[in-house]
């Protein structure tokens, strides 16, 4: 062997594997959704452990959103959903689109081609009640066209019941991050009330193409109204630019 190569051996910290004891606790059922993990007391005795590394490990645990933590109280383990396993992405991609305006359009492109994917499921699976709460958050929105802050929050939650119709929570925990990640870069509220009716004629035909259970028509409705509104978001570099 050349005596040049070197393959050290790395110390883990000792929070570290707490932490791995402790998703392997989860992970293997010992303590399921709602149960409470040991007292820091009962781990630093387990694990032979300081409480640093005992707290250090539970607020990683956490911060995955496996468990939560309130003072003076057992850590909790929590039921893991797609939306909370999606929100994981939520810090490095504020951080990637907040500093670069390409990957906002990137989001934008990769959004409207996932609904419209969704869509077309959403026409195939929807029934007479998802049509009409559709049709509410519809009227809804129409009533809120002078406070454009709800307008755009009604327009939100329009998107995520069409992910709601097609019954898979990965699809409801995508559109809604995707959806979280726009919302901060809403362009000038001005511009939005200069769209509001374009807005609601855009949201009805695809209502009236999910009611008729046209994939296709309900597809290019959304491919229309995405096209059209996408500029509404915008970096705040990009439209400095402008």
């Amino acid at each position: 062997m050349n005596s040049e190569e070197h393959d050290p051996i790395v110390r883990r910290k000792l929070s570290d594997e707490v932490f791995d004891r402790l998703k392997a606790m989860i992970v293997s059922g010992e303590r399921g959704p709602g149960e409470t993990l040991p007292s820091e007391r009962e781990l630093m005795a387990r694990f032979g452990v300081g409480r640093p590394a005992i707290r250090e490990a539970m607020q990683a645990l956490a911060n995955l959103g496996l468990v939560t933590i309130n003072h003076g109280e057992r850590a909790k383990v929590l039921q893991l959903t797609a939306q909370s396993a999606m929100r994981q992405l939520d810090p490095i991609a504020q951080l990637l689109l907040s500093t670069s305006p390409e990957s906002l359009e990137h989001l934008k492109e990769a959004r409207s081609f996932f609904e419209r994917g969704m869509v077309r499921r959403a026409a195939e699976l929807a029934t007479a009640e998802d049509v009409a709460d559709l049709r509410a958050i519809h009227a809804r929105q129409a009533s809120l066209a002078g406070d454009a802050a709800a307008f755009i929050r009604a327009d939100m939650q329009f998107h995520t019941r069409l992910a709601l119709i097609t019954g898979n929570p990965i699809y409801v925990a995508v559109s809604n991050m995707m959806l979280g990640w726009l919302q901060e870069y809403h362009a000038h509220m001005l511009i939005w009330r200069g769209h509001g009716d374009q807005t609601l004629a855009e949201h009805a035909e695809v209502i009236d193409r999910i009611e008729a259970h046209d994939p296709d028509g309900a597809e290019q409705a959304l491919a229309r109204h995405l096209a059209r509104s996408n500029h509404l978001y915008a970096h705040p570099e990009g439209a400095a630019a402008s």
